[in-house]
């Protein structure tokens, strides 16, 4: 028998991996974090013991893994869904959707994550990572934005704010609330995206009729009263480190004139 070739063993790896991430968003979502071990992921997924120290240096790293291509799957569907837009406002809509749709639906394993990225460690530089920093940056550039390196770091925090909101341990935030303001932020509409059932919540800021169907990044949207919790980003001040691993340089994200247009960043 011949040997397999290179394309060959690359592919048997990937889908190695790829069953490996799977089962550890299975498990970790259905027992938690710390009654799951390596070996029951291993045994779900149908791999040796020690593939899943070959591939990822310990289970913490391998949880930032999986969740980050749950999180990239979720995010590419909800944008490629039916009827198909290049819209984007019509995308950032149904990425934050999408986001504290996940958030909603995977408490546990989500909880779990954002523990996690608190740690010492911070974000895990994977593959996985960097797909999903992708999808977001494009998500941004194709919103609109004349700078998407202090862009995107921005929407991620506003992001992971919601998240941490939406997820609090007896003080969490009702998900309508936290898109409401998440969208009047981008000057989005609330019938943009999925909406959830039951309409705005009451008291959502009217977006100004100035401002609709306009791309306006969130340093040129009206102040009004925020609906997040006080510790929730709302900027970031000039000259500020964003922190994002990948080194993006900081700044406050500055809004685009109307009609200019726009590169994708990918």
């Amino acid at each position: 028998m011949s040997p397999r070739s290179a394309s060959v063993n690359e592919e048997l790896r990937r889908r190695s991996r790829e069953r490996i991430l799977a089962a550890t968003v299975e498990l970790v979502s259905e027992r938690g974090y710390e009654a799951t071990t390596l070996g029951d992921i291993a045994q779900r997924a149908g791999s040796a013991r020690g593939l899943i120290s070959y591939y990822f240096p310990g289970k913490r790293q391998l949880l930032q893994s999986a969740v980050h291509r749950l999180m990239h799957r979720t995010l590419e569907a909800a944008l490629e869904r039916e009827p198909r837009t290049e819209d984007g406002r019509e995308r950032l809509a149904r990425a934050i959707d999408a986001i504290l749709g996940l958030a909603e639906e995977r408490p546990v394993l989500m909880r779990t994550h954002m523990a996690g990225i608190l740690q010492a460690e911070g974000f895990v530089q994977c593959p996985e990572q960097q797909r999903l920093a992708a999808l977001l940056r494009d998500t941004v550039a194709r919103y609109g934005s004349a700078d998407v390196d202090a862009d995107y770091p921005l929407l991620r925090a506003l992001l992971m704010g919601a998240v941490f909101a939406q997820l609090l341990p007896g003080a969490a935030m009702p998900r309508a609330r936290l898109r409401a303001e998440l969208f009047q932020r981008y000057g989005l509409e609330w019938e943009q995206g999925v909406p959830p059932d039951g309409g705005p919540p009451d008291g959502t800021p009217v977006l100004p009729a100035t401002l609709r169907g306009r791309t306006v990044l969130p340093d040129r949207l009206p102040r009004q009263s925020s609906g997040l919790p006080s510790g929730l980003p709302s900027g970031l001040p000039s000259g500020q480190s964003s922190g994002h691993p990948s080194g993006l340089p900081s700044g406050q994200p500055s809004g685009r004139p109307s009609g200019q247009s726009s590169k994708s960043s990918k």
